[in-house]
């Protein structure tokens, strides 16, 4: 008996450390579901990493889709309109500076200028500025009209100056800096540029107009043309219908040309995402030649018979410096410039003139002086 229930003390013992064994076990597995809970690092967390990189990667592709349907509209709606295209050549929708009262030019602190609006065409009126060389800034102080148009009678030569897209007559900064020279710089914003629609003839009619209007006003003085960027291609328009007429000017002067406005548009900044685009030419360029619109500066050159100077920076980024250069060697081997002196005066990328800086280069004045034979004793 006492065998017995020592056995069944023995057993009860045993059973009892079972028991003890296994709520320890249960309390193991308790810790570790809290501290599964509690660890930063565990499914739950790596679940939300995996969401929320799934939605990173739906956002982009989002993006990329958005970006590639405006990447295909943009040449598609160019093509279907393609006054769009016009717009961004002639860039009438941009004006700067925009808060500048052209018609106060003494504002800007140009009290040697005067500005005036003349009628090319009947219902179409575009501004003038006038300004006159440095040498007579003292004098033209509060002067009229009927002053400015007899100081043209005086020996100082003129310069008609075209400027380019996205600006105005304000614009003129080498004006400036030809009236520091001795020169008369008259300037005016083209048809269109200041609201409605410009276009390449009504462009080159004002230029034509506005020369004819000078030269009643001086007579046999000198007067030369000079274009910028997108005004070179109006002078050579201009100059190239003055020789057709047996008429031309005393010099050509093109800073920062291009050859024509096809391979000006190729060459442009903002077609590289779609320059090599299949199909290119037809998207874009087609859509400019549809609006008329040519500048044909390598085609005009072979009908002009004046001496032809061209500026161009080698840094220019908006114009690139080959098509200047390609300018020049047509010009070079043109018959009809045969007899007149064809010159081409680059600027290295150091000075950093870049498209519209090269009137800030020192040697301008003796470049003009050697160029135009004449002295420029006022600088």
């Amino acid at each position: 008996m006492r065998k017995r229930k020592g056995s069944a003390d023995h057993d009860s013992s045993f059973t009892g450390n079972v028991t003890l064994l296994d709520g320890s076990s249960d309390l193991k597995q308790c810790h570790k579901k809290t501290d599964a809970a509690s660890d930063p690092g565990g499914s739950g967390t790596a679940m939300g990493r995996r969401y929320r990189r799934g939605g990173l990667i739906w956002r982009l592709r989002r993006i990329l889709i958005w970006v590639l349907g405006i990447y295909i509209a943009v040449p598609v709606i160019i093509k279907v309109c393609p006054s769009i295209q016009a717009k961004l050549v002639f860039l009438n929708f941009v004006r700067v500076p925009y808060f500048i009262d052209l018609k106060r030019p003494q504002d800007q602190g140009l009290n040697h200028t005067r500005n005036f609006y003349l009628q090319p065409e009947e219902g179409i009126n575009i501004g003038v500025w006038h300004t006159v060389p440095s040498v007579m800034w003292r004098e033209a102080q509060a002067k009229d009209a009927e002053w400015y148009d007899k100081s043209f009678q005086s020996s100082h030569p003129v310069i008609l100056y075209l400027h380019g897209n996205a600006g105005t007559r304000y614009t003129n900064t080498q004006g400036l800096v030809l009236s520091s020279l001795g020169y008369h710089v008259v300037t005016f914003d083209y048809r269109g540029m200041l609201g409605g629609s410009p276009s390449e003839k009504g462009m080159t009619s004002d230029a034509l107009f506005l020369y004819q209007w000078i030269k009643q006003r001086i007579g046999q003085k000198p007067l030369y043309i000079w274009g910028h960027s997108l005004g070179t291609g109006v002078a050579t328009n201009l100059v190239r219908r003055l020789c057709d007429r047996g008429t031309p000017p005393d010099a050509l002067i093109l800073e920062s040309p291009f050859t024509n406005i096809r391979e000006e548009a190729k060459s442009h900044p903002f077609s590289l995402v779609y320059r090599y685009l299949p199909g290119f030419d037809w998207f874009f360029l087609d859509s400019i030649t549809a609006n008329d619109i040519r500048f044909a500066s390598d085609e005009n050159v072979n009908h002009i018979s004046c001496p032809v100077l061209i500026l161009h920076a080698e840094d220019d980024t908006v114009v690139p410096f080959q098509l200047g250069k390609k300018l020049y060697d047509l010009a070079a081997q043109s018959k009809s410039l045969n007899g007149h002196k064809v010159q081409f005066i680059p600027f290295p990328s150091s000075l950093g003139y870049r498209h519209k800086f090269i009137y800030k280069s020192p040697q301008l004045p003796h470049i003009l002086s050697d160029f135009l034979s004449v002295p420029h004793p006022h600088v």
